[in-house]
């Protein structure tokens, strides 16, 4: 047995690294903080401490900030994510300040397939030991993302877990809450055959299938994150990083335009885990089938590249990946075009990529 008497840093958690990582991302904090937000009562007192109170506060006042437009019946929304394994790859760059986007992305784009608009944003942070600078620039990549958004980040947690994470290793979750009004909740319920069926462009692979693309581009190709790929215009690392759109301004704009009376919208589909047949096939309704065509939008050349570099089958490329299509709408054909420009006008590129038929609920392509 040690002589030495024990401490906390001696077991692994150093309190001064900790109250430096609270000094620094204090700032981020509070630059996504919208109105409706209540403030700490105590300014931060020197390294840091004094931050606030043990939860934060939201004024839902309907006069109030946000909620001017006063709902009559609001509806709270939630939701929750992480980035997966998307994080070793930023661990491989060493290059942590914009998975905080992808984490902020999971949760809102998840949100407003409601109709809700995300208000407020929580996270949780876990890691071996205490990296201020590391940790800095997580959050720093959340707030960003928060920015984005529209909604605020009002706090989080970050957990020091040497004995549970090796070396190098981190985790990261993210907590979204926000608001719809009852009678402006989008369900699928009024998906009917004839409605178009609209795609927006993703930014790339965003944030799901990074266990097969791991396995593909490090373990069977053997490349590096530094290596260059002349067809994709950058390096591995480069590509593979680029954050998740969050597609939150673009679609809140084009159900807002529509009165809630003519049911123009009809069903909204995040792009995750799943691609376009698991995902779209959640807001079917009884006997409604979704028919894709393809060759209908542009594939983004990186999942070319990623299907050549592993031999992966094209059913297996179309149930991991979104292909190219991050975000699915599905309206009334009337307004599609204007639907698709008023999309543009925000953006983000949207093209008429199926419609919806009678038949087995799911999605064929076609």
């Amino acid at each position: 047995m040690s002589s030495e008497p024990w401490d906390y840093k001696k077991a692994g958690l150093d309190l001064g690294k900790y109250e430096q990582t609270i000094a620094g991302i204090q700032p981020l904090l509070a630059n996504t903080w919208a109105i409706n937000v209540i403030r700490p009562p105590f300014p931060p007192r020197k390294g840091g401490k004094g931050t606030g109170g043990f939860a934060s506060l939201f004024d839902l006042d309907p006069d109030a900030g946000l909620f001017r437009r006063k709902y009559r019946h609001p509806v709270l929304v939630t939701c929750t994510d992480g980035v997966g394994s998307k994080l070793k790859v930023a661990g491989l760059m060493g290059k942590y300040d914009t998975v905080g986007i992808d984490l902020v992305a999971m949760s809102v784009n998840d949100l407003i397939c409601t109709g809700g608009e995300p208000l407020v944003f929580l996270d949780y942070i876990a890691m071996p030991k205490d990296d201020p600078p590391m940790t800095v620039q997580l959050v720093r990549g959340i707030s960003d993302g928060c920015k984005l958004a529209g909604c605020s980040l009002v706090g989080g947690e970050t957990a020091i877990l040497p004995d549970f994470y090796a070396p190098g290793d981190f985790d990261m979750a993210g907590f979204a809450a926000g608001v719809v009004e009852r009678d402006r909740v989008i369900d699928g319920r009024h998906v009917q055959a004839g409605d178009a069926v609209i795609g927006l462009a993703s930014s790339g692979v965003h944030s799901n299938g990074y266990s097969l693309v791991r396995k593909v581009v490090f373990e069977a190709a053997g490349l590096k994150v530094t290596d260059a790929v002349p067809e994709l215009g950058q390096t591995v690392g480069e590509e593979l990083l680029t954050p998740t759109r969050i597609y939150v301004r673009p679609v809140r704009a084009v159900v807002n335009h529509y009165p809630v009376k003519k049911r123009v919208i009809r069903g909204l589909a995040n792009v995750t885990g799943g691609g376009l047949p698991d995902n779209v096939a959640r807001i079917l309704p009884p006997g409604k089938r979704v028919f894709i065509r393809r060759g209908s939008w542009p594939v983004p050349p990186v999942f070319g590249w990623l299907q050549k570099l592993g031999g992966v089958a094209d059913a297996e490329m179309v149930r991991v990946f979104n292909m190219g299509v991050g975000f699915v709408v599905i309206a009334s054909p009337k307004f599609a075009n204007s639907i698709m420009n008023q999309l543009g006008e925000e953006g983000v590129t949207a093209r008429v990529i199926g419609e919806v038929r009678d038949g087995e609920p799911g999605v064929e392509f076609v």
